[in-house]
């Protein structure tokens, strides 16, 4: 998988982006359906930074991740007072979404496989 970081608002010390490499690549093993394809087609677009001090009190950081690639488009976005827990909390949240992703594409593969079996043993080739 490959991760491009980008800052806004701060900057992007070298601490700082591995941590992200850290935190984001751990996701990639809750990504794949298929232990066989390769992982190098997956980006992953993550942004740190600080939000606008509009209407907010201190230092408000946010982390964005989007990842794309082998047919996934998946999104979090978080943000919080400390950069480090936003990080943590935005690995959480792409997990969630990525673990959703795989359940709704294996319960959809499973639908379309009962349904030709149904379809076969109406053909009457399937017993």
């Amino acid at each position: 998988m490959k991760i491009n970081i980008k800052a806004t608002g701060i900057t992007l010390t070298p601490a700082i982006s591995e941590y992200v490499d850290k935190k984001i690549s751990s996701v990639e093993k809750y990504l794949l359906i298929d232990p066989t394809a390769d992982t190098t087609a997956i980006v992953a677009q993550v942004e740190v930074g600080m939000t606008t001090h509009h209407h907010r009190t201190g230092e408000i950081f946010k982390a964005e991740v989007h990842i794309t690639g082998l047919g996934l488009d998946l999104y979090a976005s978080t943000e919080k007072e400390d950069l480090y827990a936003a990080i943590d909390i935005l690995r959480d949240e792409i997990v969630h979404e990525a673990t959703q992703y795989k359940g709704k594409k294996k319960t959809l593969t499973r639908r379309s496989a009962e349904a030709l079996k149904n379809l076969l043993k109406r053909l009457g080739r399937f017993n």
